[in-house]
């Protein structure tokens, strides 16, 4: 039996969480879905509470066997051995609060059992009294998920380079395949697969660099800070401390939020992760996208390449081979977009002192993480590294395209060679052969001028090259 400001409810003998965890879990019965769903933040609230020990030991405010006992429990949480004492949903009202006080029971009945007491002996350690101690929601939630979210980042650029590496791969195996590009769906002049597998490629470098640079902005933490900012409730060395042997405990650069007050209510780091994962998901659409169209047909499409056959694709029409994968990486685009749109709204609602609604960010932003990391693993493995190029059909299309008479500009004149790209399409003939028809030019110079090869390298740099100017 236990007790809250609310009264007294009877908790399981076989749990290690108490009476906050149970009237959450009776509130919250939504999505399904729980914190423990989320290992990232067990382990980012469990290496906070560590910290936060560990600090209020060294200020002698907590006597070195209770927080040895703490520090304990919360190793053995952050080594996911007690992860399924996590139940509650992860849409909670209370800004977290649900979150903290079951990570504080659980942590306080491990450390009783491992002192050798019976759970729910709280005179002994107490959930809030020793290991909430120096500590409230409201600094120690935000510092949780923004260590979690760095953490996944990490997951998650691991993905994004090696997806990146496969597009180089490729791009360097057909740096000298001539195709059309295409501009507003419509034929433009001449360029390698090359070029635009490598373009992809470069996208996904920007992406990392943009994710390389957001873990500053996730490490500044406000511990400390308690319940509004003011440090009520805590020594005024104690915000140092914290800081300090959080960075210690994860490995991270954390340091103390300049100016705790705004800290605690500002939620502008969540905006900017939710931001840099629509910007990676509108590059992969970008990439998936284009595959599908090039990979079109094969009789009635562009035809330029294919891309891994995974399964039938019609109950009805025999043979067909639709581009799933790449279908199945835009799906998982649509939800980070609409991610984006769920974060922007519950960060926008942060009255005064305090945002209510980090919970539903914290778990869109997770779960958006996790979803693009798989999906671009998924991409990697089963499309990208294995898609075939037509190259004839590629050159085909090169060849064709009436858009090459720009390259006749400097010799004949933009009017002429409007006039020749005109013929070329009412009469079906390629462009060199109606300049050889119309103009004074003679057949090697037309050749060279009209070299699909040597218009695609206008830049003249190879895509390696191009790999590495970028590192």
């Amino acid at each position: 039996m236990e007790h809250d400001c609310l009264g007294h409810m009877s908790v399981p003998r076989d749990v290690y969480w108490g009476i906050h965890t149970l009237r959450a879990m009776e509130n919250f019965s939504i999505s399904g879905v729980h914190d423990a769903d989320h290992p990232q933040l067990i382990h980012a609230l469990a290496a906070v509470k560590e910290a936060c020990a560990a600090a209020n030991e060294e200020l002698g405010l907590l006597e070195p066997n209770k927080a040895s006992l703490i520090i304990s429990a919360c190793r053995e949480v952050q080594e996911g051995r007690l992860s399924d004492q996590f139940p509650i949903d992860v849409l909670q009202g209370g800004a977290g609060t649900s979150a903290n006080m079951n990570m504080n029971e659980v942590i306080a009945n491990r450390a009783l059992e491992l002192g050798g007491h019976e759970r729910g002996q709280y005179e002994v350690i107490h959930p809030n009294d020793h290991v909430n101690k120096s500590q409230s929601t409201n600094d120690v939630y935000p510092a949780a998920c923004k260590l979690a979210l760095a953490w996944h980042a990490q997951d998650l650029s691991a993905s994004c380079g090696l997806l990146a590496q496969a597009f180089h791969d490729l791009a360097d195996r057909h740096s000298k395949d001539v195709t059309i590009g295409r501009t507003q769906l419509q034929d433009a002049v001449p360029m390698t697969f090359g070029q635009e597998f490598h373009a992809f490629a470069s996208m996904l470098n920007t992406d990392l660099q943009a994710w390389r640079e957001l873990e500053g902005q996730l490490c500044v933490l406000n511990l400390g800070a308690t319940a509004i900012g003011t440090g009520i409730c805590a020594d005024l060395r104690f915000r140092q401390l914290a800081t300090k042997h959080l960075a210690r405990i994860t490995g991270l650069p954390i340091q103390a939020a300049p100016d705790p007050i705004a800290a605690v209510t500002d939620t502008a780091a969540f905006l900017a992760v939710s931001g840099s994962l629509k910007t990676l998901a509108m590059h992969l659409k970008k990439a998936a996208d284009d595959l599908r169209l090039l990979n079109s047909g094969p009789r009635t499409g562009f035809n330029e390449l294919d891309v891994p056959a995974r399964q039938a694709g019609s109950s009805i029409m025999p043979g067909k081979v639709n581009p799933v994968i790449p279908e199945a990486v835009d799906q998982c685009c649509f939800r980070i977009f609409g991610m984006d749109t769920t974060v922007t709204w519950a960060a926008s609602e942060g009255q005064l002192q305090l945002n209510a609604f980090e919970p539903v960010m914290i778990h869109e932003l997770l779960k958006g993480m996790t979803i693009l990391a798989s999906a671009m693993t998924m991409f990697r493995t089963k499309c990208v590294e294995g898609i075939t190029i037509n190259t004839d059909q590629g050159l085909t299309h090169a060849n064709s395209s009436a858009s090459v008479s720009a390259a006749l500009n400097a010799s004949i004149g933009y009017e002429k060679a409007v006039a020749i790209a005109q013929k070329a399409t009412t009469e079906g003939k390629t462009v060199r052969q109606v300049a050889g028809e119309d103009t004074d030019l003679s057949g090697e110079e037309l050749d060279r001028l009209l070299d699909p090869l040597a218009l695609s390298r206008g830049l003249g740099q190879t895509c390696r090259q191009q790999q590495d100017d970028h590192a």
